[in-house]
């Protein structure tokens, strides 16, 4: 018993793409037939199928592998974003934020390269080393400039492996720092001069990089007209259709749930609730026709996951396992109230005429919803 609980307590918080699906990708690479690009570990066809899922599950190993849907959002989008890769110009993801752009970016490169965890991580504080690379110092004293005193950065390994790098956040990044991208992309070399003739690095086939901007970060490190020609740009639109925000909510938590331990099921009414209620404040329009101050806070997907989750957890680990409206509203105001004061002015706005309304159209959930509108605060 003692040794079931040490192993369980060091399982993975969140494991990679490439162990969460391993036997999905295992299965679709043991009965790909399709064409596929030199190094990719799968064709493109079977990208598709890992990514958008299929009606049909696979025999493989004695088992029936079911490759359900990942990415519920625009099918003709993620078919542009492979072939992309396929080519010689890197992909560039926009979007808001929490539109899922680093998810689809981990998913193309656990079903290209097996691997979704090399790297980069834009930040103000970002520097060439920890794009490129870097050295050991104390080997660089002992032994001089050597390929051993190297330590590689995730644009090295990708160049060097063969598999795809991919950069987060690449906006958050200083100009120059976005710049030095540049000649990588365009010739497929790097060069180390310290390391003299042995300095130049060709990068293999199946290397490409996948970056990710969010567009309200548009202005704090615009990517200049270079780098911009060496990528194609897909732009990750919002969901649209609250029926599809449900989906991916109750999706998202059940997955969040069984990583965490916790044993509840997802309420579908509430996850319909919320999902209504992020759609009406994103667009600024009720079901009902009312007109709804937006707030400038990120009305996402991503978000309204945030706010389900915290809730099913308070409600797994201090209540009856059963979705409390005034710990729902708790967490909203949270979520919400992150920009400025006004947003909350805005949310109650919200309460006192559209929820109010449902309330007494349909009763029910929306009721308790209402009711529970003392707790903005």
């Amino acid at each position: 018993m003692e040794q079931k609980k040490i192993s369980e307590g060091n399982a993975a918080l969140k494991p990679p793409v490439e162990v969460r699906y391993q036997k999905e990708l295992e299965a679709l690479a043991a009965l790909d037939t399709a064409p596929r690009p030199v190094n990719w570990k799968m064709s493109p066809k079977a990208v598709r199928t890992f990514i958008l899922g299929s009606r049909q599950p696979l025999s493989w190993n004695g088992e029936e592998i079911v490759i359900r849907k990942k990415y519920l959002g625009n099918d003709a989008l993620v078919e542009r974003c492979i072939i992309t890769l396929a080519g010689n110009r890197g992909l560039m993801l926009v979007g808001e934020p929490g539109t899922a752009k680093t998810m689809l970016s981990e998913l193309l490169s656990a079903a290209i390269s097996g691997n979704s965890t090399n790297t980069i991580q834009g930040t103000a504080g970002t520097t060439e080393d920890m794009i490129k690379y870097s050295w050991n110092y104390a080997l660089l004293l002992a032994k001089g400039p050597v390929r051993e005193a190297l330590v590689p950065s995730p644009l090295y390994v990708g160049m060097e492996q063969g598999i795809l790098t991919r950069f987060e956040e690449i906006t958050r990044t200083p100009a120059e720092i976005q710049d030095s991208l540049i000649s990588v992309l365009s010739d497929k070399v790097l060069n180390v001069p310290e390391l003299g003739e042995e300095g130049l690095l060709f990068a293999k086939a199946g290397f490409n990089v996948i970056g990710t901007a969010n567009t309200r970060d548009k202005g704090v490190n615009e990517m200049s007209s270079a780098l911009k020609r060496r990528f194609n740009f897909e732009t990750v639109m919002p969901v649209r259709d609250v029926a599809m925000e449900k989906e991916i909510i109750i999706h998202e938590v059940e997955a969040l749930a069984a990583e965490s331990g916790v044993s509840m099921p997802v309420e579908e009414d509430v996850a319909e609730l919320l999902a209504s209620t992020y759609h009406e404040l994103r667009e600024g329009v009720s079901s009902l026709g009312h007109r709804i101050d937006r707030p400038a806070a990120v009305m996402s997907t991503a978000e309204a996951v945030s706010v389900y989750f915290q809730t099913m957890m308070t409600a797994y680990y201090y209540g009856d396992s059963h979705m409390d409206m005034r710990c729902l509203v708790e967490n909203l105001v949270g979520a919400v109230q992150k920009e400025n004061g006004e947003d909350l002015e805005k949310l109650r706005s919200y309460f006192q005429t559209v929820v109010r309304d449902k309330g007494v159209r349909e009763g029910g959930l929306w009721s308790s919803y209402y009711e529970a509108r003392k707790h903005l605060r």
